[in-house]
């Protein structure tokens, strides 16, 4: 199946997509310091550069998007076009996140995972809810924690 945008569209809007400072993860960082609490940003010295880290809680955070890390939700489909592409670029991405999770709790930090539809499409909660289990979440000794959007109801 042909792409139905021209090489020179296609380009300009994947260079618009940004992997830190997305909407979903700014909401969680102005909502989380609201509460009081204070991190780091995408420390390259922890593996997978976690978007937030909290080193009072020994906490880090990904805000992961659905489709680049494959979230079995409704914003996760396979793409149609250049599928070979596709499927190694974002199951490399599973696998680096497997990786550095297993390495960050070798290293004695707890993450939570917080997945775009969390925030985003038909299954969203509400703002104020995600960062409350957030907040929750690192409060608690818990050393994984996940917070996605709501399931929906199979018809």
């Amino acid at each position: 199946m042909a792409d139905i945008v021209s090489k020179k569209k296609r380009s300009e809007m994947m260079a618009g997509i940004r992997g830190k400072n997305t909407r979903p993860e700014l909401l969680i960082r102005k909502g989380l310091h609201a509460r009081g609490f204070r991190f780091r940003l995408h420390d390259k010295k922890l593996p997978g550069k976690p978007d937030l880290v909290l080193p009072k809680y020994r906490a880090v955070i990904f805000v992961n998007g659905c489709f680049w890390h494959k979230h079995d939700c409704h914003l996760f489909k396979w793409p149609k076009t250049r599928a070979d592409f596709w499927r190694t670029k974002i199951e490399g991405n599973v696998a680096n996140d497997l990786k550095a999770a297993h390495l960050l709790e070798q290293k004695g930090w707890r993450i939570l995972t917080i997945w775009e539809c969390a925030l985003k499409g038909k299954t969203r909660l509400s703002p104020d809810k995600v960062i409350a289990q957030a907040a929750e979440w690192l409060r608690s000794e818990q050393p994984r924690g996940i917070i996605h959007g709501r399931k929906l109801s199979s018809k």
